[in-house]
């Protein structure tokens, strides 16, 4: 079963994952049609620019001679730099037809000729040579989609002769969608990742640690040793949980100390002077054979250790055989540092463990335990 803190996490970055999802089909979607209605107005835009253009570089009415399209006394068809320099001018692909045929046009066949001679589609000619209206949208360009813009081309008599063009790849529009929704998912994932990183220390130090420090007094009290209150700040369900850890703390302490004076009394009634020596200062049977083991039972322990509790920091010690802190072995057995280090320094004072100061470039030294050499779990009762 996964931890509190990776259930809270796993949630937070799924719901982040969700949310990011669906912000980026909807922005997608919204991108796709944003994009094709600005390359409309665009083409629509560069149609009106690019006759204006055409007017003043070439005066003179629209005529056709001996089948060939004139602006003027200027020749139009199979002339390339006009339509050339209107493309260059607006990075669209241009073409002037004459009737439904293409005369002169940056647009290319797929063996990479310009497509002079090819036929404008039949929605198009309806359009714009029947009905004499601007075309605007999409359509297909000699095998490919564009987003189009058509105006009819009339004569002095104001009969129509062709069509101008000017049109903008829809590859071009896809480009755009794609770039913009890769912009914003890397936006998006630096976001998430801040997000997901602050909120993991977030949890990391108000909600996990606290509750780590309450479930290991807690450990402390199950097994039998005297745990002190916790104090812990945070949100108000924590506080309210520590606030309740600590009455329990109070209370059982006072339960405690009722049945030591109840003890004492009794005691008292059978040897007034023993039992309180007894109490102050608690014999240590231990015996140290020639092998220099050591021998620990319960009763030779001091008030608040516990002998199955000795036995497993003494296991983790042995098995660990290196210089640890108090933090470390607290972590190991799963235990409050304040209880551990009771232990760490019983086993100190009575020769198990050797002792090392860890000195940092700031703060308090740091003092690290290890098993004497000759120490192992065997040895111990």
């Amino acid at each position: 079963m996964h931890s509190l803190k990776h259930q809270i996490i796993i949630l937070l970055l799924g719901s982040l994952i969700v949310l990011a999802t669906s912000l980026i089909f909807g922005l997608g979607w919204h991108l796709k049609h944003r994009a094709v209605d600005a390359a409309i107005v665009k083409a629509k835009t560069d149609l009106t620019t690019c006759m204006e253009i055409i007017d003043l570089k070439t005066p003179g009415s629209w005529q056709v001679k001996e089948g060939l399209l004139y602006k003027g006394d200027t020749q139009i068809s199979h002339q390339t730099e006009l339509v050339d320099y209107l493309a260059e001018l607006t990075g669209d692909t241009v073409t002037l037809f004459l009737g439904d045929t293409r005369v002169a046009t940056t647009v290319r066949s797929t063996n990479g000729e310009r497509a002079i001679g090819t036929k404008v589609s039949d929605a198009v000619a309806q359009t714009v040579l029947k009905d004499g209206q601007i075309y605007l949208g999409e359509a297909n360009v000699v095998g490919q989609l564009y987003q189009t813009a058509y105006e009819p081309i009339r004569d002095s008599n104001g009969d129509i002769v062709g069509i101008f063009y000017v049109g903008i790849s829809k590859n071009y529009t896809q480009a755009f969608i794609v770039n913009s929704l890769t912009l914003l998912a890397g936006f998006g994932l630096g976001i998430t990742s801040i997000v997901a990183l602050a909120t993991w220390f977030f949890i990391q130090r108000v909600i996990i640690n606290p509750l780590r420090d309450i479930t290991l007094a807690t450990r402390d009290v199950a097994t039998g040793h005297a745990a002190e209150k916790v104090d812990i700040t945070g949100p108000k369900e924590i506080g309210d949980l520590a606030v309740a850890f600590n009455q329990m703390v109070e209370r059982l302490g006072d339960i405690a100390d009722e049945m030591s004076k109840a003890t004492m009394s009794r005691d008292l009634q059978v040897d007034n002077s023993s039992a309180l020596n007894k109490a102050d200062e608690p014999e240590l049977n231990m015996t140290e054979d020639p092998k220099n083991s050591w021998k620990f039972d319960q009763q030779s322990l001091p008030k608040g250790l516990n002998q199955l509790t000795l036995m497993q920091i003494l296991s983790f010690m042995c098995e660990t055989r290196e210089l640890v802190s108090a933090e470390n072995v607290a972590e190991g057995v799963n235990l409050t540092r304040v209880t551990v280090r009771r232990y760490l320094e019983f086993l100190e004072q009575h020769g198990a463990l050797t002792t090392e100061l860890k000195y940092g470039t700031v703060g308090r030294p740091v003092k690290l335990f290890q098993p004497v050499p000759n120490l192992s779990v065997t040895d111990i009762d």
